[in-house]
């Protein structure tokens, strides 16, 4: 658990095979998340709680299927706890919900895309915390201006932008 200026957040690995594919995944999913809470207000920064579960394909599955109604797995799921930020009382924790990842998914897509899969678990934990902000890709106008800010975020980790195509990618970038 880390708890600074970025508020708490808590990262559990549940699938023994991160730590193989990523190094130190712990720290990954938490540098990406804290650039994602980096949005919210100095006050509410401090005070907002996440959990990261990094699982494998199996688990998310499951969760996919019981709170989704979708039979297989996905790269992430978030778990928003709050319909909005607006109107919270002030001086306690804000719990702002969970995000879970999929291992092979995860890796499958990073191969994929050519891409490290340190760089695609980072842009997955960005996407997911900005569910639990309240942004949302259902239309296209969402979708853009949520692109815009993962881009951003991303690329302020490092990282090249995630939605450029493989062979977009700079010299050494590909998986």
């Amino acid at each position: 658990m880390d708890e600074d200026a970025s508020g708490t957040i808590e990262v559990a690995v549940e699938a023994p095979g991160w730590a193989l594919a990523v190094t130190d995944p712990e720290g990954a999913c938490r540098r990406a998340a804290e650039a994602a809470l980096a949005l919210l207000p100095e006050t509410l920064r401090a005070r907002a709680e996440i959990a990261v579960l990094l699982a494998d394909d199996a688990r998310v599955r499951d969760l996919n299927r019981d709170w989704r109604g979708k039979d297989a797995p996905t790269n992430v799921l978030s778990f928003p706890n709050l319909d909005g930020l607006d109107d919270l009382p002030g001086a306690v924790p804000v719990v702002l919900g969970d995000v879970v990842l999929a291992l092979e998914t995860v890796c499958r897509e990073a191969g994929e895309q050519g891409k490290p899969a340190a760089a695609h678990l980072s842009h997955l934990v960005v996407h997911g915390v900005l569910h639990l902000l309240g942004h949302d890709h259902a239309g296209d106008d969402e979708a853009e201006a949520m692109e815009a800010l993962e881009r951003r975020l991303v690329g302020g980790l490092g990282y090249p932008d995630p939605y450029a195509p493989p062979e977009a990618l700079p010299e050494g970038e590909a998986a």
